[in-house]
């Protein structure tokens, strides 16, 4: 409900059955008439409610605030693909992972409800542990991989591993002190190069990381990589480049690459091969590993 109006007692309309559906699946008492887009009564009474359990000013209004913590009450679990991204995504789904995490033994802090930079190191350790693809990706895979284990987390104290030490941050201090430019010489590219660098400061303040527009070339002392389809010859001329069809060998390839950039303006050619039409998780699956390659690189 973008830019929505306030909603108070008293209101009618599609605004207030869609308050009073979110309430009602949330578990709140609206009383024998449930969903008649009338904001009275019980309805009133439980957004009341939901404010006081929120620690939301419990002035039984539906502002921005209210609206946005109904919103993030309604996700569970598998809703929606989550991934470290800037803005961060948020909600009841978020924290239930947190709590089933932290309650396994992967530390990823507070469980707050926000897929923050530890929360993305302790999915990656989850998904190794399981044996499943360390992309940071929570989707079907990972999200069934949570619930099948549901037996030993549910209703244990999630506060146990709070004192574990946090894993760092991919790389974050190598982030903070490169020069850094990602640019795409196609759509595609230019949408994963995006993802490369949304991700980075998702991770940590890295000003020296930035997307460059189509044609750039590089500053002094700055590393420009060159996102494009696989085999775009009129891109890999001339220029030391890898394929991120190896992610093991990735990092290593990627520090030969650089090695044999020029100095001063280093162009480095980073071969993608996805689908060039937009696929959300195999954009990030390739951001994810192209941005752990370079801090790999740069460790």
């Amino acid at each position: 409900m973008p830019n929505m109006r306030l909603v108070r007692p008293g209101d009618r309309g599609p605004a207030v059955e869609d308050i009073q559906r979110r309430l009602l699946a949330l578990g709140y008492d609206l009383g024998p008439t449930g969903v008649d887009s009338v904001f009275l009564g019980l309805t009133a009474e439980a957004v009341r409610a939901f404010q006081q359990e929120h620690r939301l000013d419990e002035d039984g209004l539906v502002g921005s605030q209210t609206w946005a913590k109904l919103v993030d009450a309604g996700f569970t679990l598998g809703d929606r693909m989550l991934y470290l991204r800037l803005p961060h995504f948020h909600g009841r789904d978020v924290e239930l992972l947190q709590r089933a995490l932290n309650v396994l033994g992967f530390a990823c802090g507070a469980n707050d409800g926000i897929f923050g930079a530890f929360t993305e190191g302790a999915v990656r350790e989850f998904q190794r542990n399981a044996g499943l693809p360390a992309d940071g990706i929570v989707g079907p895979d990972t999200v069934r991989t949570v619930m099948n284990l549901r037996h030993v987390w549910d209703g244990k104290d999630a506060t146990l591993h709070l004192g574990v030490r946090l894993a760092p941050a991919r790389a974050a201090e190598v982030l903070g002190h490169v020069e850094i430019a990602v640019v795409g010489d196609d759509e595609a590219g230019q949408r994963v190069a995006e993802r490369v660098v949304n991700l980075a400061h998702a991770t940590t303040a890295c000003p020296g990381v930035r997307v460059a527009e189509i044609g750039a070339r590089a500053s002094v002392g700055e590393l420009l990589l060159r996102l494009c389809g696989s085999g775009d010859e009129a891109v890999v001329a001339g220029r030391p480049h890898v394929r991120v069809e190896s992610p093991d060998m990735l990092a290593a390839r990627l520090v030969t690459a650089i090695s044999a950039a020029r100095e001063g303006r280093r162009e480095v050619v980073v071969e993608l091969h996805g689908s060039p039409a937009p696929d959300e998780r195999e954009e990030q699956r390739e951001a994810v590993l192209v941005l752990d390659a370079v801090c790999a690189a740069f460790d």
